[in-house]
């Protein structure tokens, strides 16, 4: 169905009114608007700008003498470590309870025996060879005693080679190098015969075991390893340039002092004591650091207190440096770029180079650069700049000293 005229007429004179209102609102607002911005008041400008202070804090170092922490990684080695091994042939017949891995063992304890029967006969053959050369010498000065007698009667004047065949010289000398020969041969057999008893070298632990009950042995086979409980190595590597404060074993005096810790393992706090003992005078090939040998005494803690060492662990080495004097300690952070300190001077920021001589995992040592009662700032700043003004809490300065 068409729509009509008088309908297209009625929708035409609505949305006149329509755009009619809508415009009356956009004027209205426009003329709100200018109006705010025409009665606004206009700001002025003041003739004097306010000043502001940064907020710091500082202390005040005071010279001292100091030990510096040198830290060094570490791996555990024994000091001691064998491979146990048989020097006779045979079959083990007897082992001790403690030849475990893990077991203790003590310097001459037995640990193995070695089937003895074999060395036994042997044994006995060899003292019937002695005794049988014992009587063949003995029977050779019957006969050299009578020779004696005869040649004796016959008071003959005979040239001394033939007198020593007729005295039968080289008869005795021929006895007696077989005597010597089965003194020998007896004295390995016993000694063969004791070596069937295997015992421990030194106080140890055993780290594997490769026999057991029943397993035939020989010459160079591998029994266990064992490896000396009274010390174990730390093998650190350091810096060169640190080798010149630390303290090497001299005449009469000992190598510098150690901490050794495993934070992750033995909790904070925890330690054991060492001493440098050696420089190893060969640079790591991959790191190029020296080598410091460190010993540890009763590394197992079965007689002190402490944690127990393991054999391959790596652990962190501090070792205390040679003594400095006269020097101030500050933060590593407290220290700026380019070697410099913040000093708080009379509310200003006094920016000072400083003489560093020597840092360490947590401090630098200054020997020069500022002097005692003087205030180091210890804020980090956004804007750096010498001359700046500067405030502490309250108007006065804190009396903390860097620890």
């Amino acid at each position: 169905m068409s729509e009509s005229k008088e309908d297209r007429s009625g929708k035409a004179k609505h949305i006149v009114r329509t755009l009619a209102i809508c415009a009356t609102i956009v004027l209205a607002a426009m003329g709100i608007i200018y109006l705010i911005h025409a009665t606004e008041p206009s700001a002025q400008k003041s003739g004097a700008t306010r000043k502001s202070a940064a907020l710091v804090e500082v202390i005040y170092p005071k010279r001292g003498n100091y030990r510096p922490d040198i830290k060094a990684l570490g791996t555990v080695e024994p000091a001691r470590e064998i491979q146990l091994s048989p020097q006779v042939s045979g079959q083990i017949i007897s082992m001790a309870e403690g030849f475990i891995p893990g077991g203790f063992v003590n310097k001459g304890e037995m640990l193995l025996e070695v089937d003895p029967a074999d060395y036994r006969n042997n044994l006995a053959m060899r003292q019937s060879e002695l005794h049988q050369a014992q009587a063949e010498r003995e029977q050779e000065l019957g006969q050299q005693r009578a020779a004696q007698q005869e040649f004796a009667l016959l008071g003959e004047e005979i040239e001394e080679a033939n007198r020593a065949l007729i005295l039968r010289e080289p008869q005795i000398r021929s006895a007696e190098a077989r005597v010597e020969s089965a003194q020998a041969e007896l004295d390995m057999a016993n000694l063969d015969l004791s070596r069937t008893r295997i015992h421990a070298p030194f106080d140890a632990q055993i780290l594997s075991r490769s026999v057991n009950l029943g397993s035939q042995v020989s010459p160079g086979n591998s029994l266990a390893r064992l490896v000396g409980i009274d010390e174990y190595w730390i093998i650190a590597s350091v810096s060169q340039a640190d080798l010149q404060w630390i303290q090497l074993p001299m005449a009469g005096e000992r190598g510098a002092p150690v901490k050794i810790t495993k934070a992750g393992a033995w909790g904070e706090g925890v330690s054991r004591k060492g001493e440098v003992k050696r420089l190893i005078g060969l640079l790591d090939t991959e790191t190029r650091l020296a080598r410091l040998l460190i010993t540890i005494q009763d590394p197992l803690a079965r007689q002190t207190e402490g944690p127990a060492l393991l054999l391959g662990t790596i652990v962190e080495a501090h070792i205390a440096a040679r003594r400095l004097e006269g020097v101030f300690r500050l933060e590593r952070d407290y220290l700026r770029r380019n070697d410099t300190v913040w000093i708080f001077n009379e509310e200003k920021l006094d920016i000072r180079e400083v003489d560093v001589v020597f840092r360490d995992l947590h401090y630098v040592y200054i020997r020069d650069g500022f002097e005692e009662g003087e205030a180091v700032v210890t804020t980090n700043l956004a804007t750096i700049a010498a001359g700046i003004s500067l405030r502490v809490e309250d108007g006065t300065t804190q009396t903390r000293e860097d620890p």
